[in-house]
């Protein structure tokens, strides 16, 4: 028997995990997230992803707790997004993928560098600090341009990027 159109319906944690984050777009939502990246617009200079769908995708983080919408101007009211504990839970899963992807994809690698705030070194493995070996939570990660962070985009967020700040942490954006 088929998929079907969607997860919902099936006894699978898996497959209802893909129905909230398997989306195109929703893990660079989540992604974006974690580098302080917040108001909807931020969200769509940086991802150029389609306005109906990125309300969709921040939508369906907000329902699923992955998100949390703050208040951040009443007049007009303006909202911004910040990952709840369950969305800093995806850190490892994020740091893996981007691991993975340097390691077998052939494209410029190394366009972010992820260190350990607490010693300096750099996470490796399971999101493990090379120096200390520690375990690190996005808390103590500090993020850093790489080699190939000439392949970045050059709006704005992306501009940001190319300096290193704390995960987690509110984007200073122009």
């Amino acid at each position: 028997m088929g998929l079907g159109k969607d997860y919902s319906g099936q006894n699978c944690t898996f497959a209802r995990t893909l129905e909230i984050l398997g989306e195109r777009w929703t893990l660079l939502v989540i992604r974006d997230a974690f580098y302080g990246v917040r108001r909807f617009g931020d969200f769509l200079a940086h991802l150029d992803a389609p306005r109906a769908v990125l309300a969709d995708r921040l939508e369906t983080l907000v329902n699923a707790g992955v998100l949390t919408k703050q208040r951040y101007q009443d007049s007009p009211p303006r909202d911004e997004y910040v990952l709840t504990d369950a969305g800093t839970e995806l850190w490892p899963v994020l740091f893996q993928l981007t691991s993975w992807g340097n390691r077998h994809l052939d494209s410029p690698q190394s366009l972010r560098i992820f260190r350990h705030v607490g010693c300096g070194g750099v996470l490796a493995g399971f999101v493990a600090c090379d120096v200390c070996g520690r375990t690190v939570t996005p808390a103590d990660t500090q993020v850093e341009p790489g080699p190939d962070t000439k392949f970045l985009r050059t709006d704005r967020v992306s501009v940001a990027l190319r300096e290193p700040h704390r995960l987690l942490q509110p984007l200073q954006l122009a």
